[in-house]
């Protein structure tokens, strides 16, 4: 890690006492598709992988994040349906803050609500086509990268769909900005 770098963290993590905490909500409502659905207001439906191809010509998608912008995962081995998680804040480039169900094990169990989690860019592009996700568990990103398609947007591209919303909920009360800084040079 650079000197630069190294001060950097240093001033945030006395500055904030430590490492991003996403804040678990004791809600528990299961599936990521469902819960992404209600909180950003995209009306697709299946399997998490699928939303990608189910938006195109519906709803404009794309490489860049923004709030209210559903994330879509890819499948992999352990992920075989793939997964979604809404774009609650936009830190900086290649550092977002996602809301999401039905990622990390809560207490033992899944399908626990997390707000305001910290997701990096990991891909060579910086087009968001593989990413590093906070993992409560551990405490810190997961070591694991995932393969995304990218982002769709709220905003309908055929005349007759309605405009998307997102929920007010999206974000927690105290999002841990500084600690999302901190995980994504970590």
């Amino acid at each position: 890690m650079s000197m630069r770098r190294s001060s950097l963290l240093l001033m945030f993590m006395l500055l904030c006492g430590g490492a991003a905490r996403a804040e678990v909500t004791g809600e528990t409502v299961g599936e990521c598709v469902p819960f992404a659905r209600a909180m950003s207001g995209i009306q697709l439906r299946g399997d998490a992988w699928t939303w990608w191809a189910q938006a195109d010509g519906r709803y404009a998608r794309g490489t860049r994040p923004k709030p209210g912008a559903v994330l879509v995962f890819r499948p992999t081995g352990a992920m075989r349906l793939g997964h979604v998680a809404v774009v609650s804040q936009v830190i900086g480039p290649r550092v977002v803050m996602v809301t999401h169900s039905n990622w990390s094990r809560i207490g033992g169990a899944r399908g626990q609500v997390e707000r305001d989690v910290t997701v990096t860019d990991i891909s060579d592009r910086g087009d968001w086509s593989r990413v590093r996700v906070w993992y409560h568990q551990n405490e810190a990103l997961g070591g694991s990268g995932y393969p995304t398609f990218g982002f769709i947007y709220g905003a309908p591209v055929a005349e007759g769909v309605h405009k998307a919303a997102p929920s007010p909920r999206l974000s927690g009360p105290s999002p841990d900005i500084i600690g999302a800084v901190i995980d994504s040079i970590g």
